[in-house]
Parts: structure tokens; C-alpha cells; sequence
């Protein structure tokens, strides 16, 4: 039997390379300098310009960035293809791709004032470009959105215990808000003071579980609270395809989404995160501890070696269950946000750029944080080789993913004597931490996107509530309504498979436009910069991401669901239809904006205009 332990020694010595070597030489690439001041610095307001001290801010950019996409992915794509394809993606990809993606986007950000990439590449080729670019990120945002308020509600639903953690940490956030920016209590002090009381709500939620309805099919565990206990909540929209309780509780997640996003972000934002950060840290870096003294030293409830029903290898098609699956393109788009997320260059450029105490900070935060994402994903891999896989590779991977996470990672942290029922519950709810952190962010990025292709005219609000349509498009307080609303019709036709790979094929499409934007960055800086770092990883995520996108929008829900009928009510026909059109036009837009940037690309490398500086604004 092999050990789980070498899908760790794996990714470890791949990342440990990456961050020594690689990300050193980077950050003299782009010449970091810890005396250029600083758009948090610069721009400070209190409201979205705000320096922060390392630890808080790479607690908020974990935070956001690691959201539930590489839980799934890897676990979805382990299941199918088997545990070493999905390793080496993970171990190989993560820090040639991903963490050089996360770092420039950031890097360049912070020489355009924290703008987002939109802006940036809109500086060199153009406004058609810049509104192209940023009108993908509004589309992908809304997909992120769906998704992750989906996987919180199935989370809520299986695990009520959950519910009240999430609660006490999110009322404890808002409480350590106030105390460190309103009563300047003293950081330390605070930290340890809140952070034992988010591990204390743990206990809170295992001993007071709460859920909404009752459930359709056997019952919720004894002791849990529900709320309308006489009711399976039936009439709720997408109850149908989702079961009552989940469904009543991605509307919930949304809204508390949309309210975070328009708070200033000392008010939770920044609090929650570096809170919920040493949750996440706990998490992942215990969950790998766990591995390597489990096995060791042999402490675990069972060996942690990998089971007998995960293969090493499935196949170029997968598994029987997933149907028709091909291993390229649907592997790296099925992985996700574990090796390279585009999801991330909107966090980096939209809230992390203006909260940067000092350029040097940018090689942790940007380059190292994605790694940490990616140490997450290996963590879920060897969830699932560890657990065997428990659910439907093809029903979409979040049947598979919860109960592998969360069981799987209840057995591994048996290695430090802590009980299976307990590590299970903690599992399960660093994952909801991870979710519920990235989806506010996320909604608040779609905020800045709208911001800038709208713009601010003569009589616009910033609220939003006044102003006509524009004013609406962009307000802090009407942008989320519209973001959330779309993302809500996505989501209740229950079509969790097609929704989870067109997000998937987005998001990595939008980090290949994100490489696009800081090669063109790079080229119209300094014609002796190289192109190799940004330029090779943008071609290899245009090819797999556009066969990818097109593979879900014309195989999936074109012929699957609406020609043989696989969308069997008319919510899911309408949800394949829209999902299908998307698809289409984020290949058309993604498509457009590279052909604008390699004509630039060849203008200023082919001598034709001069190259510009990079804080040219």
C-alpha cells in the first residue's frame, strides 16, 4: 500500500524550490523596493485604502483566496482520473503557474495605484480592452458567487454544527473590528483573546447545532435546533434539486455577502479574515503535521495509506461513473483554483494591492499564498486517498468532496489524538471558513469591476440609490443586489455538475487574461524584460481553458442536458441555456482580448512604440 504521506513530500519539495528560488528571483524582476510608497499609503482613507500589518493582511488574502475550489477540485479530480495526475498538477502547476500569476498581478497593482487588471491593461491596449477584460471578471465573479453559496449551503445542511460556528465567528469578527480600529486595544493581547474564541465557537457549534428545516429524508443528528421544525421547506425555491434545507440557505449566504461587501473593510472584512486565518492555518498546516506523525509514528485511528478504491491512474477518460470525461482539458479545469485561479488576480489587484504596507510584503503574500492554497489542495487529495472515495464522481464533486474532506481529515487528525467526530466538524468547518470569506470578497471585487466600466458621472451616489442606471450598476449598496440576484437564478436549477465546470473554465480563463495583462505590463516596461515567466503559462491556459469552456458549453449543457434532455425541469433547461451563453460569450470576450494584447505585444517588441513606465497612469 503506498503512502499518503509522498502526495506531501511531493508537493512540499516542489514549493519549497518555487518559494526560495524562484520567488526570490522574481521579486528582483520586478523590483520590489520598500521605499516607493505604497497605494495604502498614498490613498489611505479608512475605507478601502488601509496599510496593513503582514500577518492581518495575508490573513485576509488566504483567506479570500482559498475558497472552496480547491477542496473540490482536487478530490473531484482524484476520484476520476486517479491520485497522481491530480498531484503532479498540483505539485508542478501550483508554483510555475499559480503562485507567478498571484505575485505579478499583485506586483503590478501596486505600480497602478491598486488598480485592478482591468485598469492595467487597459493602460496599454486600450479601453476596448480594459472594458472587455473587465466585464469577464464581473461575469466570472457572479459564477463565484453561485458556487461558493451553493457549497456553504450544502455544508450548513450536513453539518449544522457548522451553522453556529460560522455565526459565533463571523459576531466575534465584528466585535475584534471595533476593538483593534475604534478602541485601539492592543494587537497581541486581542489576537490571542478573539482567536481562542474562535476555536471556542467550535465547541459552541458541536454542543448547539442549528439548522432551518427539517430534513426530507431521515433526520438531522439528535440535539440539533431547527427553526421550522414542522416543515421540510418544499416551497423553497430549488428545493427540489437541492432538498429544502439547502437550498433556504443559499439565499441567506448571499445577502450576508452582499451586506459584508458594502461595510467598510475594518468593520469585518479585515478582522474576520485574519481571524478565521489562524482557523484555515490550523486546518491545513495541522492536517499535514497530522500526516507525517500519523505516519511515522503510527498515532492515526487507521494507516494513512491510500485506499483501494482510489486509483493510481484512471485513465485518459476517467472512471465509468463520470461518462464522458477526458483528462485534457477537463482535469486542469476540474483542479481549479489548486494550481491557478484568476479568481485570485481580482484579490490581489482589487483588495490586497490597497492594503499593502510595503512591496517587499508582496513575495509572502502574493507568491507564498497561493502556495498555501495549493498545500491546501494536497491536503484534500490526501482527504480523499485517505477516506476512499464516499459519494458520485459524477454527480458533480460536491458529493464527494464534503464527506472525503471532512471525514478523511477527521481521520488524519486522529494522529494527534483528537477524536474522529470532532476532527470531522472542524474539517467541515474550515471549509465553510474558507467559503464564506471568499464569497463577501468576492461580491466587493464585483463592486470595483462595475466601478470602472461605469465610471462616476455628475450625479451619481456612491450609494447607488440615486443616479439612474449607472449609479445602480456601480452603488455599494445596489451592485451586490444585481450580482447576487444573477448568481441566485444560476444556482436553484440544482445543475451543480455543468456550473461547477463552467466556473472552473472561467476562473482559469481569467487567470490566463491576468498573465496576458502583466506580460503586456512587463513588454511596455522595459523592452530587456523577459516575457518566458507570464508569457509561456498564458498560452498553455488559453488552450486548455477555451477547449475547456467549449467542452461545457456545447457537450455538456448544448447536447447533454438540452438535445438529450438531461435537464429534465424547466429551471434547469432555462439555467443550461444561460450557463451555455455565458460560456460562449467568456470565450468570445477572452478570445478578443488576446488578440489585442499580442497585437500589442508585437508593437512594442517589434519596435514600433516606445515602452512605457510602469506607474504611467
Amino acid at each position: 500500500m503506498t503512502s499518503v504521506i509522498w502526495i506531501m513530500v511531493a508537493v512540499l519539495g516542489t514549493f519549497t524550490v518555487g518559494y526560495m528560488g524562484y520567488s526570490r528571483y522574481l521579486s528582483r524582476f520586478v523590483e520590489l523596493d520598500d521605499e516607493r510608497e505604497t497605494p495604502a499609503h498614498k490613498y489611505e482613507d479608512g475605507q478601502e485604502y488601509v496599510p496593513s500589518k503582514k500577518p492581518v493582511l495575508l490573513g485576509h488574502h488566504f483567506s479570500s483566496i482559498a475558497g472552496g475550489a480547491p477542496i473540490v477540485g482536487p478530490i473531484t479530480a482524484g476520484a476520476i482520473w486517479g491520485w497522481v495526475p491530480a498531484m503532479l498538477w498540483i505539485a508542478i502547476g501550483n508554483p510555475l503557474m499559480g503562485a507567478v500569476h498571484d505575485f505579478i498581478s499583485l506586483s503590478s497593482s501596486i505600480r497602478h495605484e491598486g488598480r485592478s487588471i482591468g485598469y492595467i491593461v487597459g493602460q496599454y491596449v486600450g479601453e476596448r480592452g480594459k472594458n472587455l477584460l473587465l466585464w469577464f471578471a464581473f461575469l466570472t465573479i457572479i459564477l463565484v458567487v453561485a458556487v461558493f453559496a451553493l457549497v456553504v449551503g450544502i455544508v450548513f445542511n450536513a453539518f449544522p454544527e457548522v451553522t453556529t460556528a460560522s455565526t459565533v465567528y463571523v459576531a466575534l469578527a465584528l466585535v475584534f473590528g471595533v476593538y483593534l480600529y475604534q478602541l485601539n486595544g492592543p494587537f497581541v493581547p486581542g489576537t490571542i483573546l478573539f482567536v481562542a474564541g474562535v476555536f471556542a465557537g467550535v465547541w459552541v457549534g458541536i454542543q448547539y447545532p442549528f439548522a432551518l428545516f427539517a430534513l426530507a429524508e431521515g433526520s438531522h443528528d439528535a440535539g440539533t435546533f431547527v427553526l421550522f421544525s414542522g416543515s421540510t421547506g418544499s416551497w423553497v425555491p430549488g428545493a427540489a434539486a437541492l432538498g429544502g434545507n439547502t437550498a433556504a440557505w443559499i439565499p441567506i449566504v448571499m445577502v450576508y455577502a452582499g451586506i459584508a461587501s458594502a461595510l467598510p473593510v475594518w468593520v469585518l472584512l479585515q478582522p474576520r479574515d485574519y481571524l478565521s486565518s489562524f482557523l484555515l492555518y490550523t486546518g491545513v498546516g495541522g492536517g499535514v503535521l497530522a500526516i507525517i506523525v500519523g505516519t511515522i509514528f503510527s498515532t492515526s485511528s487507521q494507516p494513512l495509506v491510500i485506499d483501494s478504491s482510489i486509483g493510481v491512474f484512471e485513465g485518459f477518460w476517467g472512471i465509468e461513473a463520470a461518462g464522458l470525461f477526458p483528462l485534457f482539458p477537463l482535469l486542469f479545469i476540474t483542479i481549479a483554483c489548486g494550481t491557478i485561479s484568476g479568481f485570485h488576480s481580482l484579490v490581489s489587484s482589487g483588495t490586497t494591492s490597497k492594503q499593502l504596507n510595503k512591496e517587499s510584503d508582496a513575495r509572502l503574500i502574493g507568491y507564498g499564498g497561493m502556495l498555501g492554497e495549493g498545500l491546501l489542495g494536497a491536503l484534500a487529495l490526501s482527504t480523499l486517498a485517505v477516506a476512499g472515495f464516499a459519494g458520485d464522481a459524477a454527480g458533480g464533486g460536491i458529493g464527494g468532496a464534503l464527506p472525503n474532506f471532512a471525514t478523511g481529515g477527521g481521520i488524519i487528525l486522529t494522529s494527534f489524538g483528537i477524536p474522529e467526530a470532532i476532527g470531522s466538524v472542524f474539517m467541515a468547518l474550515v471549509l465553510v471558513s474558507f467559503l464564506l470569506t471568499s464569497t463577501d470578497t468576492a461580491v466587493r471585487l464585483g463592486r470595483y469591476m462595475m466601478e470602472e466600466i461605469v465610471g462616476m458621472d455628475d450625479g451619481m451616489t456612491v450609494s447607488g440609490l440615486s443616479g439612474g442606471i449607472g449609479a445602480a450598476a456601480r452603488g455599494r449598496y445596489t451592485n451586490p443586489v444585481i450580482q447576487i440576484g444573477i448568481a441566485y437564478v444560476l444556482v436553484i436549477s440544482g445543475q451543480w455538475q455543468t456550473l461547477w465546470g463552467l466556473f472552473g473554465g472561467a476562473n482559469q480563463l481569467l487567470a490566463a487574461l491576468a498573465l496576458l495583462t502583466a506580460t503586456v505590463w512587463l513588454a511596455n516596461w522595459d523592452e530587456s524584460k523577459q516575457l518566458v515567466s507570464t508569457g509561456v503559462p498564458m498560452a498553455v491556459m488559453v488552450t486548455i481553458t477555451v477547449l475547456g469552456l467549449t467542452w461545457v458549453a456545447l457537450y455538456n449543457n448544448l447536447y447533454v442536458n438540452l438535445i438529450q434532455g438531461g435537464a429534465g425541469t424547466l429551471g434547469a433547461q432555462l439555467s443550461s441555456v444561460a450557463q451555455m451563453l455565458l460560456g460562449l460569450a467568456l470565450i468570445y470576450i477572452a478570445l478578443s482580448l488576446v488578440r489585442i494584447g499580442v497585437g500589442n505585444l508585437r508593437t512594442v517588441r517589434g519596435g514600433d512604440a516606445p515602452a512605457a513606465e510602469p506607474s504611467d497612469d
